[in-house]
């Protein structure tokens, strides 16, 4: 008995060494490195203190397009001007000029600032020569451009052969296109078409409208035909009601065959408003380039 509780007291005194140990656990503390952010540094703009400058293209750089806006922007009011002064559409005068002084860049508007290569036939100011049909022509030469347009609005006006233009209304570009060709101004078949094309593609028609005003009406036919049948010999005959190719060569003396072979006709057919020559082409010397 005594050995059992001897056994026991051992057994109870093991127990309580062993719950009185000390149980030590490192707790481990996770270190969290912070992640880096990346600061991009914006630059404040800095305006330029000067305009900065493009660069202008020289004559040499500029397409033909561009040549012909500027000759556009220098001279419509110059050609305007001419228009409400002798009745000239400023559209048939821009694209002329255009044509005749490939935009202001040839030669003879360089030299003698000519736009419309007229000669000099009865001039008497300054000139130059310059190779044409013929070797070494006489053209005028001009102080300022002003006075070439001014020059050709004359030319035109007292001149009978280009008399029958003024009959046409100021609106009709094509006809006065067509007009110049039949009156001998060019020698070039695609004349009128050169000039209407140039009319249409810049729209030089505008200018007209500045002049006449865009609403304005057109007068009546009625006087168009009473100024028209003023037109004398020289220029044409123009076909009213009642005539007939026999009356009309008795008027100006000539045959009917005459009268059909200075028209191109292949019979006896006319048409009311027809405008017929009653004498050969005028083979005096040309008046411009």
């Amino acid at each position: 008995m005594k050995k059992f509780i001897v056994l026991l007291s051992i057994s109870a005194f093991m127990i309580s060494c062993g719950g009185s140990k000390k149980v030590t656990s490192t707790s481990r503390t996770k270190t969290t490195t912070p992640r880096s952010t990346s600061i991009t540094k914006v630059e404040p703009k800095v305006l330029p203190t000067e305009p900065i400058k493009i660069e202008k293209k020289s004559a040499a750089n500029l397409s033909y397009a561009e040549r012909v806006q500027q000759y556009i922007f220098e001279y419509s009011g110059i050609a305007k001007d001419e228009m409400k002064s002798y009745g000239i559409p400023a559209s048939i005068t821009l694209a002329q000029g255009i044509l005749e002084s490939g935009a202001g860049y040839g030669e003879l508007t360089s030299r003698a600032k000519n736009h419309f290569g007229i000669k000099c036939h009865d001039w008497k100011g300054d000139r130059v020569y310059h190779d044409d049909d013929r070797s070494q022509e006489c053209f005028r030469k001009y102080d300022r451009a002003s006075e070439s347009f001014r020059d050709h609005s004359l030319f035109l006006k007292n001149r009978k052969r280009y008399a029958r233009l003024f009959t046409f209304s100021q609106r009709d570009y094509k006809s006065w296109a067509r007009g110049l060709r039949e009156a001998g101004y060019a020698t070039d078949k695609k004349y009128p078409q050169k000039l209407i094309s140039i009319i249409e593609r810049y729209r030089l028609y505008e200018f007209d409208n500045d002049v006449l005003g865009r609403n304005k009406k057109r007068k009546p036919k009625k006087e168009v035909v009473a100024v028209v049948s003023a037109i004398t010999s020289s220029s044409g005959h123009l076909v009213q009601k009642g005539d007939t190719l026999y009356s009309i060569s008795k008027r100006y003396k000539i045959t009917v065959e005459e009268l059909k072979a200075y028209n191109n006709l292949a019979d006896n057919n006319i048409k009311i408003g027809q405008v017929l020559k009653v004498a050969a082409d005028n083979e005096e010397e040309e008046d411009f380039n």
